[in-house]
């Protein structure tokens, strides 16, 4: 399904008629129709983009959990940066929200992690919508409540909406086709969209993390009103699982258990949030962060090196299983992770630029140099999933491409998208004079080992953008690459804060990036890619894409009708953005690498989509503690 809004956070069409949703209703009481004579609303308690709903109405837990998990402990987690933000709704926007905040938080619908597309009531008990997908009514829980004690309402909601819209250019984005939210009665909100047969709305919807409306209409301890629109290190309140403990702004973050929280005892939370504590300690050096979780200062580590995976785990802990090694594997997404071309830039308006700065890339050499043969070349915007183009096109994908009326590369049709390969001497001689050609044939000349522009004269410069200093490995290993080619190349390494207004204000050549997608990709295909994107700041269109033809094909993906026509449309869709060049492909792994303290607890059947799911279906096991020794 779509990528949640938290998944947004962390890191934001012509009307079809479709079929309304499949899903189980029963034990879901029906209301009266209205005097008006209006067909009486079908109350659903969970939602499913296509096909039926795995949990009937009344399930007691989710099959991925341990019902009886021991509910105990503190699970110290790594984060890296600073933070100076406790306010949501700017996140990504100003200053640096704080890690896990969602935890103080709920939705108005959860996630199944053993499912595609699914969404169960979390805040709400049920919700309805018209087969035309063209209003959604979501029914509040009279139980659920914030910390403070006082009801979640439908003002609550109608709030959190407009504040969303109004302060992050991102979500607004997200959630620009609802066009209005409005009460009905105590406990029920409608959202109204701006046309019918837009499937993904009701759980895009859904997705919306609710804010309490009387706290931020109310002022601080100090007597001064609260701003929506501002960062704070006000602990703010919440209605979900955790509160903020305590914290050190920019160093450490502790979020307790709240042992009466509302809605613990619900069947999409059972077996979950086990923890009492969940404690963040931040690195700004991620070798600082490995050396931390071999000292026993951290509990839980995911390791994102290849290098550090290959090489930092030889300590005693591990040998003698006080620390475990484990990889999950990950199903439920796939990746575009790649070195970004900012086609906002003139010098990299041109495909053959683009394309020429692929050629240059020897992936298996630094494949085999630092990443210890461990990774494999991206060739899909959708890789690792069914979703991605292979081949020629045929069939439904073949018809969808030929119906634009916008024109795409003619490779589309003839030829199999695949990145070029170095390696060895000769391949490496091959694709530098295909690079040249390619340069060439887009108006520069090579003279004097410079790679110069015929109509300025100006050599081609470059800056590589990093935040990471452990990405400067391999943006250093790129740069004498791209000086073989005859451009003037820096590699610029900037604090996390620099870098996210840099990548806000378009400022930067070229940097790198991931793309999370999903089994069943939406409405944020047009943050990703969209023309609209392009030129909001803050959206997740680095590259600045503004063409009609991919417009077209994110309608056809959001707009389908059924699993086959989104297959389809999304293998289109990845096609032309391959063969538009408008990145350099990096690499992939497809597991989730992880390093613990021998001191936790989880189901024996994981979650199918979850890969780690840590710390949501985990737990403190004092047994296992008291074999790992006492932390540090």
């Amino acid at each position: 399904m779509t990528l949640s809004r938290r998944s947004l956070l962390r890191a934001g069409a012509a009307a079809i008629t479709v079929p309304a949703l499949t899903a189980l209703d029963a034990a879901i009481p029906q209301p009266a129709a209205a005097q008006t004579g209006a067909a009486p609303k079908t109350w659903r308690h969970g939602l499913s983009l296509f096909g039926d709903l795995k949990y009937p109405a009344g399930f007691k837990h989710f099959d991925y959990v341990n019902p009886s998990a021991p509910k105990g402990g503190v699970a110290r987690q790594t984060a890296f940066g600073t933070f100076d933000n406790f306010n949501y709704v700017v996140a990504g926007v100003k200053g640096s929200i704080a890690a896990g905040l969602s935890n103080i938080y709920d939705t108005l619908m959860t996630q199944a992690m053993d499912e595609v597309s699914t969404e169960y009531g979390l805040l709400a008990e049920s919700v309805s919508h018209p087969d035309d997908f063209s209003s959604v009514t979501y029914r509040l829980r009279p139980e659920a409540k914030w910390h403070d004690g006082k009801p979640v309402t439908a003002d609550d909601v109608i709030f959190s909406l407009e504040a969303w819209k109004k302060n992050h250019p991102q979500l607004s984005a997200y959630y620009r086709h609802v066009v209005k939210a409005d009460k009905g009665g105590e406990r029920d909100v409608t959202f109204t969209f701006d046309a019918p047969g837009n499937r993904e709305l009701p759980q895009i919807v859904g997705q919306l993390i609710v804010l309490p409306k009387h706290w931020w209409d109310a002022n601080d301890a100090q007597g001064r009103k609260r701003d929506i629109s501002a960062t704070t290190l006000e602990p703010p309140l919440g209605c979900g699982a955790y509160r903020i403990k305590e914290f050190v702004a920019g160093r450490t973050i502790v979020y307790e258990r709240v042992k009466d929280y509302w809605g613990e005892k619900l069947s999409v939370n059972v077996g979950q949030n086990n923890f009492n504590e969940l404690r963040y300690e931040y690195f700004r050096d991620s070798t600082v962060a490995l050396e931390a979780f071999k000292a026993d200062h951290i509990d839980w580590r995911t390791e994102n090196s290849a290098k550090n995976w290959a090489t930092a785990y030889d300590f005693p802990a591990v040998k003698d299983k006080r620390v475990i090694l484990e990889e999950f594997e990950i199903r439920s997404s796939g990746v575009m992770q790649a070195f970004v071309l900012n086609t906002r830039r003139d010098k990299f308006k041109d495909a053959r630029v683009r394309r020429a700065l692929n050629h240059v890339f020897d992936f298996e050499e630094m494949n085999k140099q630092i990443f210890f043969g461990q990774y494999k070349r991206i060739a899909s915007y959708f890789e690792g999933l069914e979703l991605a183009a292979g081949g020629l096109p045929e069939g439904l994908e073949l018809e969808i491409l030929k119906s634009l009326k916008e024109p795409v590369p003619p490779e589309v049709f003839t030829t199999a998208y695949s990145n070029p390969v170095n390696g060895n001497a000769e391949a490496v001689r091959n694709n530098l004079r295909e690079a040249i050609r390619l340069m060439r044939e887009a108006g520069f000349e090579l003279k004097d080992r410079r790679l110069t522009n015929t109509k300025t004269g100006e050599q081609l410069s470059i800056e590589l953008l990093v935040s990471d200093p452990n990405a400067e490995r391999f943006m250093l290993f790129y740069k004498p690459a791209l000086e073989r080619l005859g451009a003037a190349v820096t590699v610029r390494t900037v604090d996390e804060a620099q870098y996210e207004n840099r990548l806000r204000q378009w400022d930067f050549d070229i940097t790198t990036t991931v793309w999370g997608q999903s089994l069943s990709p939406g409405n944020e295909q047009r943050g990703f890619w969209g023309s609209q994107a392009a030129d909001q700041p803050g959206s997740r269109n680095l590259v600045g894409i503004k063409n009609p033809a991919i417009d077209a094909l994110i309608d056809r993906v959001i707009f389908a009708k059924n699993r086959d026509e989104l297959v389809a449309a999304t293998k289109a869709l990845d096609r032309v953005l391959l063969w538009n060049h408008y990145v350099v492909p990096q690499w992939t792994y497809g597991k989730q690498r992880t390093a613990r303290w021998n001191r936790f607890g989880h189901p024996a059947d994981m979650p199918k989509y979850g890969a780690a799911a840590f710390p949501a279906v985990w737990w403190w096991d004092a047994d296992k503690s008291a074999k790992a020794g006492s932390r540090s």
